[in-house]
């Protein structure tokens, strides 16, 4: 049978668009075949997307969503809510309730919590604001949580849960509880507004009581422009991703696992017997598709130097990606997605599965293995696919970043379908999550300020 990359059955084919009829049958294959197509196939699995009366996000027939949060409302804490939401996860609550946290991807002069001259930041405990900044224009990036109600998609409680930082956009959850947001920029301390330098994770706990992270940064998971991270709870390595044409993907040691802020070992992707590989396929195909081939990983120093990781570990022979966006670990793989990746420069997703030994010396008995799940030849396919993650019957649900998105799925043999679409904003999409129950997915439309839960029948594209 084809790889699976989740727990989930594949789905069963619905009818296929007479758009795609003709692509379908040149591409039909059989689920025997041992691996899928290497054209993508489409079809409707929850059938086709209906327009919004609204004017906001088209979905299938049966599906609806509800916007719970806008950019500039008041919060329960009395500050505003953040502009530009992206990176998100969920977490349990109490009595059934969703813990959301949020990231922010906001620079100076954005929307940010504290007003726009950040008259507001007096509400904020002495010394939770990472970077109060030099004047009253405070760093406006950061993190929120929104405690949820799924019964009735109420939002009962809404708070800033991480203050002072730049660009957070996206990041992780982690197996113990927390949030891992991500700074998308690195600035030294003393430049311009700034009292500290950016360009590191932070780690916020998901609780549904009012409270500030204590915004310690994570130095040993390296300076870089950071986008997002991947946990995986065997281990607890973390992996994370560089946004930029020519970045790299780290994996980080924790010296004590479940504790990051105790120190660890960042090393760097190599594909094994092939130094300095170039994944991004823009010259030639390089990178075959739904071909695992073995990586090795390069031990990195001065982590927390200038923004020259990336150079210094193509140099030692680490493999080069084309901006490396969204991330999600799930049953023992981590999927992510270079936005500019591929021939046509459309985007690609990748799937690493860690070794047996991940991270300790008898690695090398076993190593652990990359491959190449998509690589679109067409924008009507796929375009620049970013946040990413894994539904609870095994599909990847994909936004793409580009000003007018879908919200996409690819199912473990292979096939796409269109899920949403943003139709009422220019914005990209950003920080699709489902919640711990599987009944709701949320998602942002990023440059409207809007997060949506989405609600519908499921259960009739999971078998």
């Amino acid at each position: 049978m084809p790889p699976c990359f989740g727990p989930g059955k594949g789905a069963c084919m619905a009818p296929v668009s007479l758009m795609f009829l003709a692509l379908f049958l040149s591409t039909l294959f059989s689920c025997e075949s041992g691996r899928p197509p290497d054209k993508v196939v489409i079809f409707e699995k929850y059938g086709p997307l209906v327009q919004d009366p609204a004017g906001i996000f088209d979905l299938p027939e049966g599906f609806t969503y509800k916007v719970i949060s806008r950019a500039g409302e008041a919060m329960s804490d009395g500050l505003f809510t953040p502009d530009k939401p992206d990176g998100m996860a969920t977490f349990p609550g109490s009595r059934g309730r969703v813990i959301l946290v949020r990231n922010h991807e906001l620079m100076p002069s954005q929307q940010g919590p504290f007003g726009p001259d950040g008259a507001l930041a007096g509400k904020a405990a002495a010394g939770k604001i990472y970077d109060p900044g030099n004047g009253n224009l405070i760093c406006p990036g950061g993190a929120t949580t929104l405690v949820i109600n799924e019964a009735s998609l109420e939002v009962e409680r809404s708070y800033l849960s991480l203050a002072g930082t730049l660009n957070n956009c996206s990041g992780g959850p982690t197996p113990w509880g927390s949030w891992i947001s991500s700074e998308e920029i690195v600035v030294d301390a003393g430049t311009s507004i700034y009292q500290k330098s950016h360009g590191y994770n932070f780690e916020v706990p998901a609780s549904e009581e009012i409270a500030l992270a204590n915004p310690v940064p994570l130095k040993a998971m390296g300076r870089f422009r950071h986008e997002a991270v991947g946990v995986d709870p065997r281990t607890s390595i973390v992996y994370q991703t560089e946004d930029l044409d020519d970045g790299l993907i780290y994996r980080f040691i924790p010296d004590v696992p479940g504790q990051l802020s105790r120190g660890g070992r960042l090393q760097a992707l190599a594909i094994k017997g092939q130094r300095s590989f170039d994944t991004r396929n823009w010259q030639k195909k390089a990178f075959p598709l739904n071909e695992p081939l073995e990586v090795e990983w390069i031990s990195m120093e001065h982590v927390d130097g200038p923004d020259d990781l990336r150079f210094r570990g193509f140099r030692l022979g680490a493999a080069v990606f084309a901006r490396g966006e969204g991330m999600w670990f799930q049953d023992n793989a981590c999927y992510f997605a270079c936005t500019s990746g591929g021939r046509k420069k459309l985007g690609q997703i990748f799937r690493y599965t860690p070794s047996l030994f991940e991270g300790t010396a008898r690695e090398e008995d076993q190593a652990g293995t990359l491959e190449l799940i998509l690589e679109p030849e067409s924008s009507a396919i796929a375009r620049w696919g970013d946040n990413l993650t894994v539904a609870p019957w095994g599909d990847l649900i994909v936004c793409e970043d580009n000003p007018s998105p879908y919200l996409f799925g690819l199912t473990p043999d292979g096939r796409l379908y269109k899920l949403g679409r943003n139709t009422g904003f220019e914005s990209e999409l950003a920080g699709c999550v489902f919640s711990p129950s599987g009944r709701t997915l949320f998602v942002n439309i990023q440059q409207a300020g809007l997060t949506l839960a989405i609600q519908g029948p499921w259960e009739e594209g999971a078998l």
